[in-house]
């Protein structure tokens, strides 16, 4: 009898273990994996429908003056072999600065146009990157900022060489906001002078902690933690090492956080936690009513002045 039992229990976590692999390799799919279309949440509209007229002409301005630009293609080879591509927008003025805008998650540069116009009108170079995984970069995995950080650094140095640029900002919406945070923490050269993150997540553990429990109403232990190490097998890092909250201890730049009160993707939260963890001069500016990444499109005559102001003063220091 006591074998039986013990062949029974064994069968039972033999196929608890086979689900479980086999569901890490669903959520791998789902969410790092490149190309699959997935629902990572369900905002509420409303949120996003407040704007004035005076804002609306301004994005609409900026959409169109981005669609008119015939933009340069840039690529390098990444530390890992991967051709990665970004668009590029050059200065009339030549006055030696650039801002590097890095898109959110399975978006791609062309999503980060509509603040092209707001950089270009104070002078910057504009290089909008395709993200490995994402639009014409090769990769088939999702960094998540991760890896994405050291791409952005290749990005940097080809902005400082091959366009002798002097001043440089990073900017990031969402996935992107994370990438800007985690580059932070790196050994950055002089010419990087600011940092602007707009609805950046803590850690990408918790992120998807996070979605895991609001799309399938699952807790995220054991799963993610099962996710966790098939994507260091498959893409080469764990959820959790891949934390802006751990590399914004590290910065020692200029740092304009930006989040939306009714962000139900990124939880407002994360933003205190990147905050409050962050070195450096840092500034939090919490916009009422706005969903995900949707400052600029809710109080958009409000985020051109607060970003061009950050702008100036890192510029002045």
């Amino acid at each position: 009898m006591k074998k039986k039992i013990l062949i029974v229990l064994g069968s039972l976590f033999t196929l608890f273990f086979v689900a479980l692999i086999f569901a890490g390799n669903y959520f791998y799919s789902e969410g790092i994996k490149r190309g699959t279309e997935v629902e990572l949440h369900r905002e509420d509209e409303v949120v996003n429908v407040v704007a004035t007229e005076g804002d609306e002409t301004l994005v609409g301005e900026a959409n169109e003056w981005f669609d008119e630009q015939d933009t340069e293609i840039l690529e390098h080879i990444s530390y890992d072999d991967l051709n990665l591509v970004a668009q590029f927008i050059e200065n009339s003025s030549d006055e030696g600065r650039a801002v590097i805008l890095a898109h959110g998650f399975r978006n791609t540069g062309d999503d980060m146009g509509k603040l092209a116009k707001l950089y270009y009108d104070k002078g910057f170079d504009i290089l909008l990157p395709d993200a490995r995984g994402h639009g014409e970069s090769e990769g088939d995995y999702i960094g998540y900022g991760w890896h994405d950080r050291l791409d952005i650094l290749d990005w940097i140095d080809v902005l400082i060489r091959d366009y002798g640029v002097e001043d440089i900002i990073l900017h990031g919406n969402s996935m992107g906001a994370a990438t800007v945070l985690m580059t932070s923490g790196e050994e950055l050269p002089d010419e990087v002078k600011g940092i602007v993150a707009d609805s950046g997540y803590s850690t990408v553990k918790e992120e998807l902690a996070y979605q895991l429990e609001n799309i399938y109403g699952l807790p995220p232990f054991p799963l993610l933690d099962v996710t966790s190490v098939i994507t260091n097998i498959r893409a080469g890092y764990y959820l959790g090492e891949a934390s802006a909250v751990d590399q914004v201890q590290e910065n020692t730049l200029p740092l304009l956080i930006i989040h939306g009160e009714g962000d139900d993707l990124v939880p407002t939260t994360m933003a205190h936690e990147i905050f409050e963890a962050a070195g450096g001069d840092k500034e939090l500016w919490l916009v009422p009513d706005a969903g995900h990444t949707k400052a600029f499109d809710n109080v958009t005559e409000e985020f051109y002045e607060r970003v061009s102001n950050f702008i100036v003063n890192v510029l002045d220091e």
